[in-house]
């Protein structure tokens, strides 16, 4: 049994992509994205990804408690919140991969000694929740105007009994899998910026896992861009 959290460490050569096998298909659910949705925050966005849906908001920069201030960049807290009940282990997980993805994408040392919230709101979970929180994630970052050096999305796959790898799997897919990976993907050259993995698979399958999440990644920034384009075309 192979099991990994949060693995930061570059699974390929820079600047290059993995080819993808013939016989694996990238396919996603229906997506959408509506930003600005909340008053409060200073920036925000809802993700939806089939049946999952997830709302993010982002806080700051603003002041920070003296023992979390850092005195070169922000300070960055992210938290999940379940559907129902508290956050469990499963929860400080998650919130350990976006925010370890978030930190390196933004540009944290523009705020020095300031605080950062992320708040991550679950309002169905359907299955592939990780890379529909990190997908929310950006678009929220995006409406509050932070500086990043590049934008990231989240890809998951899981692998099948019979060796099929599925993107975007849907919770029952997901029970049924024997391995199941979400890796959160750079906009400039498809690097793998995070990696969360479960269940038992081969250094093969994972390269090609990590092949098809760099494939499947140019359709998620396509609809970025889409997105951002749309709501800023209604404004002129």
């Amino acid at each position: 049994m192979t099991s990994f959290s949060c693995d930061k460490h570059r699974l390929h050569r820079e600047g290059s992509m993995m080819e993808v096998s013939p016989s694996s298909t990238v396919s996603f659910r229906e997506f959408g994205c509506e930003q600005t949705l909340l008053s409060r925050p200073d920036g925000s966005a809802s993700f939806v990804q089939g049946d999952t849906s997830v709302m993010a908001g982002v806080y700051g920069p603003a002041e920070v408690k003296v023992s979390k201030e850092i005195y070169d960049r922000a300070t960055l807290e992210v938290l999940v919140h379940p559907k129902v009940g508290l956050p469990g282990v499963r929860e400080r997980s998650q919130e350990q991969c976006v925010r370890e993805t978030c930190e390196a994408s933004l540009l944290l040392s523009l705020h020095p000694r300031s605080s950062l919230t992320l708040i991550l709101q679950v309002l169905h979970d359907d299955g592939s929740l990780l890379s529909c929180f990190l997908n929310a994630a950006c678009m929220a970052l995006m409406d509050a105007g932070l500086s990043m050096s590049c934008l990231f999305c989240g890809v998951t796959c899981a692998i099948s009994t019979d060796g099929e790898i599925i993107t975007d799997p849907t919770a029952a897919q997901e029970k049924e899998s024997r391995a199941l990976m979400t890796f959160a993907i750079d906009s400039k050259e498809h690097r793998v910026m995070m990696s969360s993995t479960k269940g038992s698979f081969s250094v093969h399958e994972l390269q090609q896992c990590i092949a098809v999440s760099q494939k499947a990644s140019e359709k998620i920034f396509q609809f970025y861009r889409d997105s951002v384009r749309r709501r800023y075309s209604k404004n002129l």
